[in-house]
């Protein structure tokens, strides 16, 4: 009979991702224990290239949990950002309506600074765990099984936090008549080039052009990130470097892409765009955080915030939870949570509704979307709207 090893812990956290690893930090923070889990190496989680703008309250969190000492001193502070629709450009004055700012700090480096953090620090963190499987969710004393490198582990646990992305183990462990979802798919995607490139403008670029949205966005002063919308089945490999930096050019204007400096891709992908969410958000002892449990697309810069919101939520529970026995915002964490994920859902699709070419729009919703961008850029009440969407909705 094969010998299992057993682990003690008070969390079973299974991703490596922002929200694991922030919610490990957050509960250490207090002195709860939690074991990480991940089915991939730590090189492969540390080499991925995601989003990067933090909102206001992203940022507090993260300097709360004692992870933004780099992202202060490297990160860049943005007061706005600017909107453009067949050649116009107009700027959303984020610091003058609201007070706030946003930070771009790349998640690949937020999530290199929260594992050497939780490593530097004792914490448990398993990589390349194989067939992690979580059971007894319904009981006092969850389960959750893996093996690496030939060995049999079980972890024991109080509860398990499923923050192993859209397609993890995490959610799929609900039984399918306990779990519902909604889910819109885009008739679009992203394609997306990253280069070693000053940025073309100070400040984020969305723009609706007629070939399509395009995005001028950043990583660092000297590292750019761009995207055009293209068809969801496209071929990556049909796009030299110089053909998307002409297709940018063309869907930015030609005085923005005066501007442009070109330069080799150090990656270029596809991403689909897709709105989702499972409700409920928790099952039993196990509580989904993150793209396990809702997915935005990405116009509106809320994937990694609205994960860091769910972590803040779901660590605050906990918190109160293991030391004082106090379980309402615990059993709350679903209803608060989802309150919070549905604005958010309604504001990406928003921007992605207004910023997109729509291959079944007809005349009229054309019109619509450009009535759409008028009132956006000459109202104060329309601008204020986005500018308190864009910085973050204030925590409860």
């Amino acid at each position: 009979m094969e010998l299992v090893k057993s682990i003690k812990t008070q969390v079973c956290i299974i991703g490596s991702g922002p929200s694991g690893l922030l919610l490990s930090q957050l509960l250490h923070n207090a002195g709860i224990e939690s074991v990480v889990l991940d089915r991939q190496s730590r090189a492969h989680i540390e080499s991925r290239i995601r989003a990067g703008v933090l909102e206001h309250g992203s940022v507090e969190t993260l300097l709360e949990a004692g992870v933004g000492e780099r992202m202060l001193s490297e990160g860049i502070l943005h007061d706005g950002f600017d909107v453009g629709f067949d050649g116009e450009r107009f700027r959303i004055d984020l610091k003058a309506l609201t007070g706030k700012s946003v930070m771009i700090y790349g998640q690949t480096e937020l999530t290199r600074d929260l594992i050497a953090t939780r490593l530097d620090q004792g914490g448990s963190i398993v990589f390349s765990a194989d067939n992690v499987t979580p059971s007894d969710l319904e009981s006092g004393n969850p389960v959750v099984r893996y093996e690496k490198e030939g060995e049999q582990y079980e972890v024991h646990c109080q509860f398990v936090a499923g923050c192993d992305g859209f397609r993890g183990v995490s959610r799929e462990s609900i039984p399918q008549d306990r779990r519902k979802y909604f889910e819109r798919v885009y008739p679009f995607g992203w394609l997306g080039l990253l280069s070693d490139t000053k940025p073309v403008a100070d400040e984020l670029i969305y723009a609706n052009h007629e070939r399509g949205f395009a995005l001028c966005s950043m990583r660092s002063n000297t590292r750019s990130r761009y995207y055009i919308q293209c068809p969801a089945d496209e071929d990556v490999n049909k796009w030299s470097d110089d053909a998307f930096f002409d297709e940018l050019s063309l869907r930015i204007g030609e005085e923005t892409a005066a501007g442009l400096e070109r330069g080799p891709s150090l990656e270029k992908s596809i991403a689909p765009l897709r709105s989702f969410v499972c409700e409920p958000m928790r099952f039993g002892n196990l509580f989904l955080a993150g793209d396990a449990a809702h997915i935005v697309p990405p116009t509106g810069a809320k994937g990694l915030n609205l994960a860091i919101s769910d972590v803040h939520y779901l660590a605050r529970a906990m918190v109160e939870h293991f030391k004082s026995g106090n379980s309402v915002h615990l059993d709350a964490y679903s209803q608060i949570c989802l309150t919070r994920v549905w604005k958010v859902e309604r504001f990406s699709w928003y921007m992605s509704s207004m910023l997109h070419q729509f291959p079944d729009h007809s005349p009229f919703e054309k019109r619509m979307q450009r009535a759409e961008y008028d009132y956006v850029t000459r109202s104060h009440a329309g601008a204020m709207a986005i500018a308190e969407n864009y910085v973050g909705l204030p925590y409860d």
